[in-house]
């Protein structure tokens, strides 16, 4: 173990200076010294730096409030940086992998330290050692230290987490996800005392042990007496043996703000959503949808905005997202929601609802009344669909139970279309089976019914695509006419749908958002990137709420 001066040269005044690095030696004495053994604790340390930062950045996109009033305070945020806000799932899961794969780094660079600290261990700088003896075992030093223990935890709850975050693990089981997502909480907690008694340590008495009195610990009476002559002939007088003390923790300087942070806007949450709302009707509708109205005092919110649902009843702790596809407005306080029952808990919170449901596929939706369970609404959040109004030209492009986003869209126009920027609006649906357009055909129709007597047909371009052809049966009812004749079969032919909207609106910024599946968002995100037609430009918005 030894005390190197090094002189360095500064960048901005080209001064020499001088600065002493303790270097564990692992092998002899006399022995050159190997690069992982000068680099370990550089490593580790470079890489604990790089793990404050993103633990403290990964926090941020998790602020849904403040990301919400960011969003709707129009003069603070331009329409780009509200597209940037649309990537805060993005951004989390970005700083989520660099946690991943620098803790990997982390932990490689601390074993190379362990077995250095074990097998190089020095009687001359006890205080200085990691390590309890020479050749101590060096799963005994992770398995009997604060740092070791905590590092250990640290990585179990990482790798959970990690693993339940995949797409197969969210789609099939979510509660899995959402359960051992909830461990960052003891994982903060146990990052912060981490670094109490760390191997990084620093001299605290440098003016009586300056740098260049090497070996003054050594414990060999012939190595003393030949230092004290070298150090007299060069003027260096030592008036103390080297004493040292480990850094202070510097974590909880990068992560106290935006865990303070998280933590008021989860308080803010929970007081805001601490009173139930009342489930006015319930509706069913084909294809296992179920239509929820519901009631709750102040609740405002804006069109393609969402809310988190919490049902005591079927889990006390576990929230879902869902659009809201009909928001509050002067002559109707009310707000609804529509939810397929795909999942554990929608079909537990279905039964609650609808005890007496049956699994058939009625066409016409079914009112219900009854007494409900408590039910717990947290929101209203951002959400991409909101800037539909704010495009000249905007392109809704939903597949299946995607379409509730725009639901919402629609009934604002239907309440009144003139106030908002938007000169025209292309609506393309597509669905596996024909009756699931029922879900919101009524809805389709008064929009183009109201805007064929105010003489503007062009505004809302409605086009409808049934994947399955299988026993495909026409829609039938007069009041449905204007739904069939837009009716098409097969999936759309997404570069010539683009083609045509890019010649009819030349020199203007179309907006495109879609909800559905990857396959569909992928194809699009790629057509907006590479369409080319003079003047006019495609953005492409992508609905992401989880």
């Amino acid at each position: 173990m030894l005390l190197v001066p090094c002189e360095l040269e500064c960048n901005c005044c080209h001064k020499s200076m001088t600065v002493c690095l303790w270097v564990f030696d692992v092998r002899d004495n006399d022995a050159p010294l190997a690069l992982s053994d000068q680099l370990g604790l550089c490593i580790s340390r470079a890489s604990a730096a790089v793990l404050n930062l993103n633990c403290s950045l990964v926090l941020l996109p998790m602020c849904r409030s403040l990301l919400t009033f960011v969003r709707g305070t129009h003069m603070l945020s331009s329409r780009k940086t509200r597209r940037l806000l649309d990537k805060s799932k993005t951004f989390h899961v970005a700083c989520g992998v660099a946690i991943c794969v620098f803790s990997v780094v982390h932990v490689s660079a601390h074993l190379v330290n362990v077995v250095n600290f074990s097998s190089g261990y020095s009687d001359d700088f006890p205080a200085l050692n990691f390590a309890r003896y020479k050749g101590e075992d060096p799963k005994l030093i992770i398995l009997t230290t604060v740092p070791g223990i905590t590092g250990v935890l640290l990585v179990v709850i990482l790798f959970l987490m990690f693993t339940s975050s995949s797409y197969c693990v969210r789609i099939y089981n979510y509660e899995i996800f959402w359960y051992t997502h909830n461990l960052f909480i003891i994982f903060y907690i146990i990052l912060m005392v981490h670094m109490v008694g760390g191997a990084l340590k620093y001299q605290t008495n440098i003016e009586a042990h300056p740098p260049g009195c090497l070996r003054a610990n050594s414990s060999s009476a012939e190595q003393q007496e030949e230092e004290l002559e070298q150090r007299k002939e060069e003027g260096i007088r030592c008036r103390a043996e080297a004493h040292f003390q480990p850094h202070c923790p510097q974590t909880w300087l990068w992560v106290s703000g935006p865990l303070c942070l998280y933590c008021a806007e989860r308080l803010y949450r929970y007081i805001r959503s601490s009173n139930p709302v009342t489930i006015v009707t319930v509706i069913r509708h084909p294809c296992n949808v179920i239509e929820l109205r519901m009631l709750k005092k102040n609740f405002k919110a804006l069109p393609g905005q969402y809310i988190v649902l919490n049902c005591p009843d079927v889990s006390s702790f576990e929230n879902h997202p869902f659009t809201l596809t009909a928001c509050p407005t002067k002559n109707k306080e009310t707000f609804g929601i529509h939810l397929r029952v795909v999942g554990d808990w929608t079909q537990r919170f279905t039964q609650l609802l609808l005890p007496d449901m049956r699994r058939d596929l009625d066409v016409l939706p079914v009112v219900h009344q009854r007494r409900y369970p408590k039910l717990y609404v947290d929101g209203p959040f951002g959400s991409p669909s909101e800037e539909v109004f704010n495009y000249d030209v905007s392109l809704c492009v939903a597949g299946g139970i995607g379409v509730t986003p725009f639901a919402c869209v629609l009934n604002a126009l239907l309440d009144e279309w003139k106030r908002f920027r938007l000169k025209r609006l292309y609506f393309v649906w597509v669905c596996r089976e024909l009756q699931s357009f029922y879900w919101f055909a009524e809805l389709l129709c008064a929009l183009h019914h109201k805007l064929w007597h105010e003489n503007r047909p062009d505004y809302f371009n409605l086009k409808l695509y049934v994947s399955q052809a299988d026993n495909l049966q026409c829609i039938s009812e007069e009041k449905y006419r204007p739904l069939a004749s837009r009716l098409q079969v097969g999936r759309p032919k997404w570069k010539l749908l683009l083609d045509d909207i890019g010649r009819t609106n030349t020199h203007k910024r179309v907006g495109v958002f879609c909800c559905g599946p990857k396959g569909i968002s992928r194809t699009l995100h790629r057509l907006c990137n590479t369409s080319q037609f003079p003047g006019t430009t495609f953005e492409f918005n992508k609905e992401s709420f989880r």
